[in-house]
């Protein structure tokens, strides 16, 4: 459906609210950031409505946490937000029954836009634009504003701009011509002084604590690196490490996965997308609860956690193992990335 049909629609769902609220996934990055920033314009400038953005779990990541101060996003924890408040609700670069946001099981979402391949349960939300030929949401918020006719401020470009940089890895990664038009038609409209900003933020020691830990437990079986980075700061730096050790050469996969407060987080990135890592991670996931989803060559699950340490290890120890078997490496000895040779 063209853009500007579906900016129709997505305004018709929205006429008759009042006040908006838009949520993007847990522990959000910068793409589900940027989008939620935009929808919320969006809707302000064209639909009347005030919008909110909330998001659960932490901003982590240096460059997250730049991402929001620098462009001074308006975004709030759930904690703080009264959902009562609020008549029309939207989920962005998520889906209502994935199980990685922070909407009340009570509500439903009315507005839902993401990239991920589509749930079936999003087509019960009035408005649902999922999937399609984007590599990231922030260029379907894109789509959106052109077809609106919007400018956004430097602000707002520049974090769609660092949206779609950021999903796509610098555009090299499971990207379509919509990104790209989207990436070079906000490019005049970003400020690259704030992009430096948050490209290179300065780093705590604890981040390079945790790359010290990542290496040091990482092991190589064949064609795959696994890693624990067993108790983590944030979330999200499973999987930053994930995207780093798929640097190895001779890699196809890269999993790494660690703890933080009582559930166990899992990053997986392959090689090449048609090896599908969100089912092949929802497959091994599904029957430890949690949530779990991605799409072609990145994925990431959360699981709860429960019982005695050595309970927690032999869970790690189960699912590494469901991991090796599914990437044809189960029988390969495994080697210390410390001590691995150079191919």
């Amino acid at each position: 459906m063209p853009a500007r049909d579906k900016l129709e629609r997505l305004l018709r769902v929205a006429q008759g609210h009042h006040k908006a609220l838009i949520l993007t996934h847990d522990n959000p990055d910068p793409d589900s950031l940027a989008a939620a920033v935009a929808l919320a314009h969006l809707l302000e400038r064209k639909a009347g409505l005030k919008a909110h953005i909330g998001y659960g779990g932490i901003i982590g990541r240096a460059e997250n946490i730049a991402f929001v101060k620098v462009l001074r996003l308006p975004v709030s924890h759930v904690s703080t937000i009264d959902f009562d408040e609020y008549d029309l609700f939207g989920l962005v670069d998520t889906q209502p029954k994935v199980g990685n946001h922070s909407l009340p099981a009570r509500l439903q979402a009315h507005l839902v836009v993401d990239h991920h391949p589509l749930r079936q349960e999003s087509l019960e939300a009035p408005f649902a634009d999922v999937g399609g030929d984007f590599g990231a949401t922030s260029t379907m918020l894109v789509e959106y504003l052109r077809a609106a006719r919007l400018e956004p401020s430097a602000e707002v470009a520049t974090g769609l701009f660092y949206g779609i940089k950021a999903d796509t890895r610098d555009l090299g990664r499971e990207t379509t011509p919509t990104d790209v038009d989207s990436y070079l038609w906000l490019f005049p409209r970003m400020d690259k002084m704030l992009l430096a900003q948050i490209e290179h933020p300065e780093l705590p020691a604890r981040y390079f604590q945790l790359y010290h830990t990542a290496y040091e437990r990482a092991k190589v079986y064949g064609t795959a690196i696994v890693t624990d980075l067993e108790e983590v700061y944030s979330p999200d730096m499973v999987a930053e490490v994930a995207e780093r050790l798929m640097f190895l050469e001779g890699m196809k996969w890269s999993l790494a996965f660690g703890t933080y407060r009582n559930q166990l987080f899992l990053s997986l990135r392959v090689k090449d997308r048609r090896m599908n890592a969100g089912r092949l991670i929802r497959e091994i996931c599904e029957d430890y609860g949690g949530s779990s989803g991605g799409h072609g060559s990145m994925a990431g699950a959360r699981l709860p956690l429960s019982g005695k340490l050595a309970q927690r290890k032999a869970l790690k120890r189960e699912l590494v193992a469901k991991f090796l078997e599914a990437f044809g490496v189960a029988n390969e000895r495994p080697v210390s990335l410390l001590y691995a040779q150079d191919s």
